[in-house]
């Protein structure tokens, strides 16, 4: 060996052992806490970037998330109509037309009943509105009948001197409209091609992914949208019996509008936990002004029994034991969804966390066979 070689060797030697000295100076905690804070770091920023171009896009975005969840609602529809022969263009047809039929037929019903409703409870306010004023002229308040009257004209004023903000509004919200108009047809665009040619377009994108898993990726992404097809029916029946109950409820009460509040229930259950206790007590909040505090307290019953038989009966029994989430996570997820999303955010919260959980178990697990058709996904109870 030359002298060179030995001073090249003795260099890399003294290296290698001044990178461990040098290790050994950094407690094992602090070397892995170290090594986990730069992943989370660098997953954090991904993350971060990722909601930044998804709130820019979020007009093609949420139109796109709404046609996955129309697809998981209908692809079951076009698939039994293909299993019988029918041209799956066909199907597809025939299943748009059911639902849009089905969603116009409601709105209608809904406006129908709001425009003979109205008056009645436009009536009832208004004689509520006028005990109130006794009961605080003659209670125990003993505020006078002028004092009252003043109070009422400072809100008139109020509301002219806004004037020019409501129609400014007003101007926003056609503005709006149109932007609405706009995700709409998006949205039935995209759901054409989903419920026609759904699996195809899953298996473009993913080419994408390397060859050595892009097949399981492929079987994440198909239990994933099992769990949303299971999750997306299991709602709809859930949401139906909380309207359906609530608004029977209300009719028997003979609380005006009961109808559209129970359709209103009905839309509101579609997001978990919050939704449907938020549409409840707005019409507990009309059954109190329209009817007095001994209605109100009856609707609020009502709506607590509907709750309790949604967390306890409907969602164990029609969301099934496959796909638990916690009701933390599902609050905490439509919170940030609200806040990233608005509305929008809330009600595609959950089932994005349903479908990231259902994959990401089938990509860190050693699974790769689909489960059973009637995988679904549950808000576990705390206890």
């Amino acid at each position: 060996m030359t002298e060179k070689t030995r001073q090249i060797h003795a260099d890399g030697t003294g290296q290698i052992h001044a990178d461990k000295a040098d290790k050994e100076r950094v407690t094992p905690l602090f070397r892995a806490t170290a090594e986990w804070a730069w992943r989370f770091a660098a997953i954090a920023l991904a993350g971060y970037i990722l909601i930044r171009v998804m709130s820019k896009l979020d007009e093609v975005v949420i139109p796109i998330a709404l046609a996955l969840l129309g697809a998981a609602l209908l692809l079951p529809v076009v698939d039994y109509l293909h299993r019988w022969h029918v041209p799956r263009s066909l199907g597809v047809l025939v299943s748009l037309l059911i639902a849009v039929g089905a969603l116009v037929g409601i709105l209608v019903f809904v406006v129908n009943r709001v425009v003979t409703g109205l008056p009645a409870l436009t009536a009832q306010v208004t004689q509520s509105i006028k005990k109130t004023q006794t009961w605080i002229s003659n209670g125990p308040l003993h505020i006078r009948q002028d004092q009252i009257e003043t109070i009422g004209n400072s809100l008139v004023n109020a509301l002219q001197k806004n004037q020019d903000s409501l129609t400014s509004g007003a101007l926003t919200t056609a503005a709006t409209f149109g932007e609405l108009a706009t995700g709409v047809l998006l949205m039935m665009f995209t759901l054409i091609f989903f419920l026609y040619g759904g699996p195809q377009i899953w298996e473009f994108v993913t080419r994408a992914v390397p060859a050595g898993t892009r097949e399981r990726v492929r079987v994440a992404g198909k239990l994933g949208f099992r769990s949303l097809v299971g999750y997306v029916r299991a709602t709809v029946a859930v949401a139906a019996v909380d309207g359906i109950v609530i608004g029977i409820g209300l009719e028997i009460l003979g609380v005006p509008l009961a109808l559209p509040l129970g359709s209103l229930v009905f839309i509101g259950a579609f997001i978990p936990i919050i939704g449907a206790l938020a549409t409840g007590s707005i019409a507990v909040l009309v059954a109190l002004v329209a009817k007095g505090p001994i209605y109100a307290v009856i609707a609020l019953a009502i709506v607590v029994g509907v709750m309790q038989l949604e967390a306890h009966v409907l969602q164990p029994l029609l969301l099934g034991r496959a796909v638990r989430l916690h009701p933390l996570a599902v609050v905490l997820g439509i919170a940030a969804g609200a806040v990233l999303a608005g509305i929008f955010g809330a009600l595609l919260a959950v089932p994005t966390i349903a479908v990231l959980n259902t994959a990401l178990r089938s990509l860190l697990g050693d699974r790769t066979d689909a489960p059973p058709s009637t995988e679904s996904v549950v808000v576990e109870d705390p206890a």
